[in-house]
Parts: structure tokens; C-alpha cells; sequence
């Protein structure tokens, strides 16, 4: 089993690991900083240095309970003790943008009562589906005030890790469906933004919210009936 760094500390950018299998062009660590594509976030990228060898990290993917990382050149055989370096850009976009689509839900949730159904990501852009019948003309317009207006309210954002018992009985994360997560995961870990949401959540994210920078929803649209898609993209300012 890799053990995910970035779940205790999004922050690391370099590491140390050692290559505990090998298969053609892709390899498993004991520990990886590396995002491994899960939950509409995609993964990090970057590159890994050993001995006189070099390579890109070109995706990540977890299989079980590996963590495979895709290298564009060189492979190092097992046993070899490796340094990582995740690209700081790509990284940073994904930690604003994830956290924007919490703030979209928290606002979703704190205005209408609405539960999220679906989502996806990329650096600076993301949608998300919810459960709503009608909107008014206006609505774009409302949510991106209202998710603007958390922003610039610089709320903490806390990671922690509960039992399952614990997070099963803790009614903040009723609406996140914990029974989703596998059996096999005992603790469950935590992402909350203080005082607007709240989420059993496995992604990265800055700090704060005044990090994400400003947020442009550029389309609402119908996905059927009950069901509405809101697209945005993040921006520096």
C-alpha cells in the first residue's frame, strides 16, 4: 500500500520514496506526494530523480491498493530510492479549483438546500450538477455574487481525519453519503471550509478561501428534468 502524503499535508511538493513494483511503464512507491486521480480531480504531474536517471510523471492512478505512477522515460528498477517533485502549477490550480466547488456546494446547500449529484474538474474550471427543478434568469448571476462573496470572507479551511462510526453519526455529513465510502476505510478524512461546508473529501486544498481568487460562472444548463449543471472557472483575481 503507497501511502498518500498529500492527504495530511497538500503542501508537499518534494519527497523521498522508494519503488516497491514495476510494471512496464508505470511504477509503485511506498510514498507518493503525487495526486492520484479520484473523486473528479485529476492527477498531479511532475518528474522523479535517481542516480543518473530521470523521468516525467505523466499520470497517476490508483488500483486497489497501489498507486501507479505513468513515467515518460527512463524506468527505475525496484528497490531503487527515488526523489519526486510535483509540478507547483498544475498542483496550485487544482487546489483553487477543487475548493471553489466546495464553496459552490456549501452556497448551494446554505441558500436552497440543495445536495450535489455529480461533478467534474479540471486546473481553473470545474461543473457540478444538483438536484433542482427551476431556476430564474438570474441565477448564474446570484451564485457567482454569493460564491464570490465566501471567497472574500477568508474562511479557514480545516483538514481532519474521524473514525466512521464518528463521521456516520455527525450530522454535518449527513448530505456527503458516507455509506458510499468503501467498508474497508475506518477513518475518514475531512475537509472543512468554517462555517459553510463540510465533507468527507480525499482532494487538495488551499488554506483558505480568499486563495481561490475569483469565480465566474459561465453556464447553467438543464441535464433533465430535477436536475441543473453549473459550469464555472476560477480566475487569479
Amino acid at each position: 500500500m503507497t501511502e498518500k502524503l498529500y492527504l495530511n499535508n497538500a503542501d508537499l511538493r518534494s519527497f523521498e520514496a522508494l519503488v516497491t513494483d514495476v510494471d512496464e511503464s508505470r511504477i509503485e512507491l511506498d510514498q507518493t506526494a503525487f495526486y492520484a486521480t479520484s473523486g473528479g480531480q485529476p492527477h498531479d504531474t511532475g518528474h522523479l530523480l535517481w542516480g543518473n536517471g530521470a523521468a516525467s510523471v505523466i499520470d497517476v492512478r490508483t488500483v486497489g491498493q497501489q498507486v501507479w505512477h505513468t513515467l515518460a522515460g527512463p524506468i527505475p528498477p525496484k528497490g531503487t530510492r527515488i526523489s519526486g517533485e510535483v509540478n507547483e502549477e498544475r498542483r496550485h490550480q487544482m487546489m483553487r479549483t477543487h475548493t471553489a466547488m466546495h464553496i459552490l456546494c456549501g452556497v448551494m446547500w446554505k441558500k436552497w438546500k440543495r445536495v450535489v449529484t455529480g461533478g467534474n474538474m479540471d486546473a481553473l474550471s470545474g461543473r457540478m450538477d444538483f438536484e433542482i427543478d427551476q431556476i430564474s434568469t438570474d441565477f448564474g448571476i446570484e451564485i457567482e455574487y454569493l460564491c464570490n462573496e465566501e471567497i472574500a470572507a477568508n474562511r479557514p479551511i480545516e483538514v481532519s481525519f474521524i473514525a466512521r462510526e464518528d463521521a456516520i453519526l455527525d450530522r454535518d455529513l449527513i448530505r456527503t453519503k458516507i455509506n458510499l465510502v468503501p467498508d474497508s476505510i475506518k477513518e475518514i478524512r475531512i475537509v472543512d471550509i468554517v462555517g459553510l461546508d463540510k465533507q468527507a473529501d480525499g482532494g487538495t486544498h488551499v488554506s483558505s478561501t480568499s486563495q481561490v481568487g475569483r469565480m465566474e460562472i459561465v453556464k447553467t444548463e438543464s441535464k433533465g428534468k430535477g436536475f441543473k449543471r453549473i459550469r464555472f472557472v476560477v480566475h487569479n483575481e
